[in-house]
């Protein structure tokens, strides 16, 4: 019963914890910018000028 109550309780405070503190930035998973690794991922030739 202890270690359920405990597990609530750590649990709990995980989430207030990730709720009060966001992620940079830098850690999405969208990139602001475009790149040839990302053209490529979305089938666009980057070696194509035009």
């Amino acid at each position: 019963m202890t270690v359920l109550v405990s597990a609530v309780v750590i649990f709990a405070i995980a989430v207030l914890a990730g709720r009060k503190f966001r992620i940079s930035s830098r850690y999405e998973r969208t990139p602001r910018t475009r790149n040839p690794w990302r053209d490529l991922d979305e089938g666009i030739d980057p070696s194509d000028e035009s």
